[in-house]
């Protein structure tokens, strides 16, 4: 498990982070706009997709003041994805607070969402660095990739069955090309040899793949206070996710049809969820999971092995176990 000197490092970016981003979003006008986009930056979060970046920019022996911009640009990128997901999936809580739609009405939170991603772009152009159209490139091109995974998982859901392939497709951009990306920033911004930028972009994604997956599990393994959001979550709106995909290729006829007329019931609380994850443990569903989680990991950690600065990635290695670790 990660040491002290990690957690120390965590909280001291996690505030240079949420600095960064709060000085774009106060005392801005109309209210409108900026009140509920302040809201979800004070919502605080984990950061992992900043810590990341400033993690690889580090790696590879760059200067981690020149990447506070890039890390608060994706922040507020990652943010402005959870408002406009938050309103697909008709979500009310998110981090233990109310979603943006529910405080305040939903075209609200578009408009948010839209000035969070606006934001997002304007302090990436306030990074200094050589490679910056480079950058932008990748930002740009990874949006689209998130974009095209969250219209993935939109059409799965009333698009029939959906195969792992199909699955994990979705789940690399619409989550895992965010972590990519911010490992792939980082080393630009650090001025990191070619080799050293794509072992950090492929340790991102398998580190996105990863956390992808065990954010299913935890959708019905974890307590649901400590989740801070709705227990049930992806069942309740119909998505297709690893457990589900699996256990429907992996039951038998008998459970395959018990889980379908699960999921047919219009209507979700803490007991059919308990339920349904009781046929998951029997299928082995949640178990394949869990391995899958691992194997991923294991692939994460072994992109660096070969980094040039080999012996600069404790606190990567750190935030590995964070997130192989965490319960929300």
């Amino acid at each position: 498990m990660h040491d002290s000197s990690f957690e120390r490092l965590r909280r001291e970016w996690r505030q240079r982070i949420d600095d960064r981003m709060l000085e774009l979003v106060k005392l801005q006008n109309p209210s409108l706009l900026y009140d509920p986009i302040e809201y979800v930056v004070r919502a605080g979060g984990k950061r992992i997709r900043p810590m990341l970046l400033v993690l690889a920019c580090r790696a590879v022996g760059g200067d981690v003041e020149l990447s506070w911009d890039a890390a608060a640009s994706i922040e507020l990128l990652h943010n402005f994805t959870l408002v406009h997901d938050d309103i697909m999936d008709r979500d009310d809580t998110r981090r233990g607070c109310a979603t943006v739609h529910t405080k305040w009405n939903p075209s609200v939170a578009i408009l948010a969402g839209d000035g969070l991603f606006v934001l997002a772009y304007r302090a990436l152009l306030r990074t200094e660095s050589p490679h910056i159209k480079k950058i932008a490139e990748i930002f740009t091109d990874g949006t689209m990739a998130i974009c095209e995974g969250q219209a993935l998982d939109l059409a799965f859901e009333t698009g029939g069955k959906v195969d792992l392939p199909a699955y994990l497709d979705m789940i690399e951009r619409k989550t895992a090309k965010l972590l990519q990306m911010s490992c792939t920033i980082g080393a630009l911004v650090g001025n990191g040899h070619a080799a050293d930028v794509e072992a950090l972009g492929q340790f991102g994604l398998n580190l996105g793949l990863a956390f992808q997956i065990q954010d299913d599990l935890l959708d019905v393994v974890a307590d649901e206070g400590t989740l801070g959001k709705t227990h049930g979550s992806d069942l309740r709106q119909g998505k297709q996710t690893f457990l589900l995909v699996h256990a429907l290729a992996h039951a038998s006829a008998d459970t395959r049809n018990r889980l379908l007329g699960l999921l047919s019931q219009s209507v979700w609380d803490s007991t059919r969820v308990h339920e349904f994850r009781d046929v998951l443990e029997k299928v082995g569903s949640l178990r394949a999971a869990r391995t899958a989680v691992d194997t991923y990991l294991l692939s994460a950690r072994n992109q660096l092995a070969n980094l040039t600065l080999h012996d600069s990635t404790n606190h990567l290695l750190d935030l590995v176990d964070y997130v192989s670790h965490r319960n929300s």
